[in-house]
């Protein structure tokens, strides 16, 4: 196992090798205008620059904040609402049509409602953030409640448990691999709809950085937010698998 880790490793940096070389050749050859497509190197003295006494690392943690607020609270709703749903056929019942109608909306049509009542501030970017990464938790919580065993639920009438008692022992643990895997996806949404917000109500962050280094040609400067973008996103999704192995060592020993 530990050898299959480090080629894995391995092999993942040396395809992060490959395709900055590639870059760098592209670049070398100008087969795009330095203007609008700059080389390694000056996408990382711009990245080194911003962190170190420029205004990026303020803005990267904004827009992390930003995230991880939109993300907590989409978790939360989600797996909450999803749990009451999931073990309660009536209110599956209920409540499936408003959802299956609200569902197909994209995040973005909800921006000029959100901000006709919120206008141009934090709350709002919190607002879209929230609704965008709610759906794939609260999804995969009501079906992940919703497939559990039956019996088991003849079973916890038998014992008397109530039904949180119900929720807490029995159906969490057997919809958690659902959950996980839509908590990771869930984080990628709130990225993506923290820089959008912010390039749409000019709050401070990456995308607010990004676009406006993108309408003043700044292009290392804009390439760095892209850099630093992805290794945003790389790092939560590495924590969150961590996290998943962990909690669901017991799916390991079971095997």
């Amino acid at each position: 196992m530990k050898h299959f880790s480090l080629r894995k490793l391995f092999l993942g940096f040396g395809a992060l090798a490959l395709f900055i070389l590639a870059w760098k050749l592209v670049t070398d050859a100008k087969l795009v205008s330095p203007i609008f497509f700059p080389g390694p190197e000056r996408t990382y003295a711009a990245l080194v620059k911003g962190l170190a006494g420029g205004a990026m690392l303020s803005q990267t943690l904004e827009t992390v904040r930003r995230m991880l607020l939109g993300w907590l609270l989409a978790s939360f709703v989600g797996v909450f609402l999803g749990a009451l749903i999931g073990v309660s056929r009536r209110a599956r019942a209920f409540i499936a049509p408003t959802l299956e109608l609200l569902r197909p909306l994209p995040a973005s049509a909800m921006i000029p409602i959100a901000i006709a009542f919120l206008g141009f501030s934090d709350n709002m970017v919190l607002v879209v953030i929230a609704f965008g990464a709610l759906w794939p938790m609260l999804l995969a919580t009501i079906h992940g409640f919703a497939a559990m065993e039956p019996r088991l639920y003849e079973v916890s009438a038998v014992l008397g448990l109530s039904r949180a008692e119900v929720i807490w022992k029995l159906a969490l643990p057997s919809a958690m691999p659902m959950i996980l895997a839509s908590l990771r996806l869930g984080l990628t949404i709130s990225l993506i709809l923290a820089v959008v917000g912010e390039m749409l109500a000019s709050r401070q962050g990456l995308g607010q950085s990004i676009l406006a280094a993108s309408r003043s040609f700044r292009s290392p400067d804009l390439f760095a937010g892209i850099v630093i973008l992805g290794t945003i996103g790389l790092v939560g999704s590495r924590l969150l698998s961590f996290a998943e192995r962990r909690l669901l060592r017991w799916q390991a020993v079971n095997r």
